[in-house]
C-alpha cells in the first residue's frame, strides 16, 4: 500500500502541466512553446485562429513529408566515387605465362588416338568425299563408343518446315528429306551442327546444342570427349605431359637483374595445363619496380612449340599471359590476354586501386569470410576473389546435382571428376545447369566483390621478332642455350618475346565515400523544420516534453480508474452503510458477555445454539481498512 502511494506521488510531481486534462494541456503548450504558429491559434479571433490553425497543419505536414524523404534518403546509403592521383613505388605485378595448348600432343597422343580417328572420319562425312576414298576403309573399324555416349549430328535447315537431322555415323535420323545432305554442303548456309545430349544412353530425355558452324560443333565435341578422357589421368601424369619451365622459358630478365625458370612458380590450370607465375609473393616478398619504363621490366623469351600442338583442342597458337595481385589466383580464361608467336609484345602498365565502403553502403567482403560459399580454391592458399565465388559455387552445384565434379573446377575431398565411363549423362547434366538461369542467379546472389582491389590497365603493343636480317643469329644462340647443340631448333612460329613493365609511377585511386553522414541528416532536418516552423532543436525538446507529461496524465487517469471501480466492487459486496465505531464497540462488547455466561455455565449446561440460527461471523466484525483519500488527495497534501 505505501509502495502504491509513493508511486501516485511521483507521478504527480513529474506531471509538469498546469492541469490534469488533455485540454488544459495543450492550451498551455500553445501558450509558452517558441514554435511559430501555436501561439496565434490562441491568441487570434476566431476567424484568424481558423487560418492560423491551418498553416500551422500544412506547414507541419510539409516538414513530416521533408523529414520522410531525407531520412528514406540516408538510409539508402548512397556512396559517391572519388579519383585520386598518387605517386609511390610500386610492387610489381605477378605474372602468369601459359602455352595457348595444355598438352604436347606427343604425350597424349596414346590417349587421345582413337578420339582422334573418330574425329578425322567424322570430318570426312562432313565434307562429303567421293566414295571409296574415305580413309576409314583402309583404318582398323572404328571404336564407336564414344560417339554413341555423344553423338555429333548435323541439322539440314533448307527446309524450314521440315528439318533433317543426320547422324554422321547413319546410327539414326529423324524427319523427312534425303538421307544425308550433299557434297559439300557443310558449307552452306542451311547446315547446322549440333552435339546430342542425353541424361543416359538410349534415354528419350535428351537436347540438342546446337552451333551455327560444323567446326564450332567439331571443336566443342572433341573438348568435351577429350575433357572425359584426362579426367581419369592423375595430376601428376597431367602435369608432366604439359610444358615443363626449362623448355618454355627460355630467356628471362628482370631490371638488370637476370633469372630463370626457378624464379617461377608452378601451377596447373586445367585450360591451359602448366602455368608458370613469376613474382606470386607466395615464398618470397614481392618485388618492388625501381623506375617505370621498359628497362626497368620484366623481360621474357618463351617457346611455345607450337608444332607439338593437339590438332583438334587448341585451334589458337601463341601465350596466354595475365597480370595479377600477389597471392590471387589467376583466370586466364577470363581475364588473360594472347601473345602472338613470332612477335615481341610490349605491355605498359598502369595501376588502379578499387576501395569500396562495406556494409550497409554495398554488399563487398573483406576475406570472403562472410560468404556462404566453400571457397573450393582456397586450397592453392590464395585470397578470395568473385571469379573462385562464382566458379565454387558452380561446382558445388554441379557435385550436387550431377553426382560429380567438372574438370575444369576443383575437387572438394571425397569427391571425383566426371567422365563417360562412370557418369554416362554428366554432359547433359552439365550443359543443363550451365544454361540455367535460375541457378546462376544463386550464385551470382551468394558471391560478394571484394572491398578492395587492384586492377592492372594494359597497353599492348606488337612487332615482329626477330627481324628478317637478326632471326639467323638469335635461333642459333637461342637453340644452343636451350639444348647445347649446333643445330636450329627453334623457328618464328614457336617464339614470343614479352616486355611488361610500368609505364609510369602515378596510380590512380578509386574510392568511394558516404553520400549522406548523420552530420548531413542533422543539419538538412534542421533547416527543413526551422525554414516551414520557425524551430530549433529547443521546440522539438519542448514537443517531447508535452508528450511526456500527456503520458503521465493518461497514467494518472489510469490509476484513479483502477481505484474506482475497486471502491464500486467494495460497495457491491457491502450494500449497507459501513457501521460506525461505537456500533463495533457496541457489538464486540456484547459479544463478550455472551461468552462470560457461556463459560458460567457447568461444561454439560452450555445452551446449544437454537436450530436454524447461523453461527456468529468474527471477520464481519474486523476493522476493514478505509481508503478516505480520493484520488487526487496525495496532489492536495503536496
Amino acid at each position: 500500500m505505501n509502495l502504491k502511494k509513493y508511486f501516485i506521488r511521483a507521478l504527480h510531481r513529474l506531471q509538469k502541466g498546469p492541469g490534469y486534462t488533455y485540454k488544459e494541456l495543450l492550451v498551455w503548450y500553445c501558450d509558452n512553446t517558441n514554435t511559430h504558429g501555436p501561439k496565434r491559434i490562441i491568441k487570434e479571433g476566431p476567424k484568424k485562429k481558423l487560418i492560423w490553425f491551418f498553416l500551422t497543419l500544412l506547414f507541419a505536414s510539409l516538414v513530416f513529408w521533408q523529414w520522410g524523404i531525407l531520412i528514406n534518403t540516408y538510409l539508402s546509403y548512397n556512396v559517391t566515387s572519388s579519383l585520386s592521383i598518387g605517386f609511390k613505388t610500386m610492387k610489381f605485378p605477378a605474372v602468369t605465362v601459359c602455352n595457348a595448348n595444355p598438352f604436347k600432343y606427343s604425350e597424349v597422343k596414346h590417349l587421345l588416338k582413337e578420339l582422334d580417328r573418330l574425329i578425322e572420319v567424322a570430318l570426312e562425312r562432313i565434307l562429303q568425299p567421293a566414295p571409296g576414298n574415305s580413309s576409314e576403309n583402309a583404318s582398323p573399324p572404328l571404336d564407336l563408343e564414344l560417339w554413341h555416349q555423344i553423338p555429333l549430328v548435323l541439322i539440314d535447315e533448307h527446309d524450314k518446315d521440315n528439318p533433317v537431322i543426320v547422324d554422321i555415323f547413319e546410327r539414326n535420323q529423324t524427319g523427312s528429306g534425303p538421307a544425308a545432305p550433299g557434297p559439300g554442303a557443310a558449307h552452306a548456309g542451311g547446315i547446322l551442327g549440333a552435339m546430342l545430349l542425353c541424361s543416359h544412353q538410349g534415354s528419350d530425355n535428351c537436347t540438342y546444342r546446337n552451333f551455327t558452324s560444323a567446326a564450332q560443333a567439331v571443336t566443342e565435341w572433341y573438348i568435351l570427349q577429350s575433357t572425359s578422357i584426362l579426367s581419369k589421368v592423375p595430376l601428376q601424369e597431367r602435369i608432366r605431359m604439359g610444358y615443363q619451365a626449362e623448355d618454355m622459358i627460355l630467356a628471362c630478365l628482370y631490371g638488370a637483374e637476370p633469372c630463370n625458370y626457378k624464379n617461377f612458380t608452378q601451377i596447373y590450370h586445367p585450360d591451359h595445363g602448366n602455368c608458370y607465375i613469376f613474382n606470386w609473393g607466395m615464398d618470397e616478398e614481392a618485388l618492388n619496380s625501381s623506375n617505370p619504363g621498359a628497362e626497368f621490366g620484366l623481360k621474357l623469351i618463351l617457346d611455345i612449340s607450337q608444332q607439338d600442338y593437339i590438332p583438334y583442342l587448341s585451334s589458337a597458337a601463341g601465350a596466354r599471359l595475365m597480370l595479377h595481385q600477389q597471392k590471387s589466383f589467376p583466370f586466364l580464361k577470363d581475364q588473360g590476354i594472347y601473345a602472338m608467336a613470332g612477335t615481341e609484345t610490349s605491355i605498359g602498365v598502369l595501376v588502379d586501386e578499387l576501395e569500396r565502403m562495406g556494409y550497409p553502403y554495398s554488399d563487398c567482403t573483406m576475406n570472403g569470410s562472410d560468404v556462404p560459399v566453400k571457397n573450393l580454391y582456397s586450397q592453392y592458399n590464395t585470397s578470395y576473389s568473385i571469379q573462385a565465388c562464382l566458379r565454387s559455387c558452380f561446382q558445388n552445384h554441379m557435385i550436387e546435382i550431377c553426382g560429380c565434379g567438372h574438370y575444369m573446377f576443383p575437387l572438394p575431398e571425397g569427391v571425383n571428376y566426371c567422365n563417360n565411363e562412370d557418369n554416362p549423362g554428366w554432359a547433359y547434366c552439365y550443359s543443363s545447369l550451365r544454361s540455367s538461369i535460375r541457378h546462376r542467379q544463386i550464385c551470382i546472389d551468394s558471391c560478394k566483390e571484394t572491398c578492395n582491389d587492384t586492377q592492372y590497365k594494359m597497353t599492348i603493343s606488337m612487332a615482329d621478332w626477330p627481324s628478317e636480317a637478326s632471326e639467323d643469329w638469335i635461333f642459333h644462340i637461342l637453340s644452343y642455350e636451350r639444348d647445347m647443340s649446333t643445330n636450329v631448333t627453334l623457328d618464328r612460329n614457336g617464339i614470343i618475346k614479352l616486355n611488361i613493365y610500368f609505364q609510369e609511377y602515378n596510380y590512380r585511386t578509386i574510392s568511394e565515400s558516404a553520400a549522406t553522414t548523420i552530420v548531413w541528416l542533422l543539419s538538412s532536418l534542421g533547416g527543413q523544420f526551422g525554414f516551414w516552423m520557425g524551430g530549433s532543436v529547443l521546440c522539438l525538446i519542448e514537443f517531447g516534453e508535452i508528450i511526456i507529461d500527456a503520458l503521465w496524465i493518461t497514467v494518472i487517469n489510469m490509476i484513479s480508474w483502477c481505484k474506482g471501480l475497486k471502491q464500486k466492487r467494495v460497495q457491491a459486496r457491502y450494500p449497507d452503510a459501513p457501521p460506525t465505531v461505537s456500533e463495533l464497540v457496541e457489538a464486540h462488547t456484547n459479544l463478550g458477555f455472551q461468552h462470560e455466561d457461556t463459560d458460567a455455565l457447568p461444561r454439560d449446561e452450555v445452551l446449544p445454539p437454537e436450530p436454524g440460527t447461523p453461527p456468529p461471523n468474527y471477520d464481519s466484525l474486523r476493522v476493514q481498512p478505509l481508503d478516505v483519500l480520493g484520488p487526487d488527495s496525495d496532489a492536495e497534501t503536496e
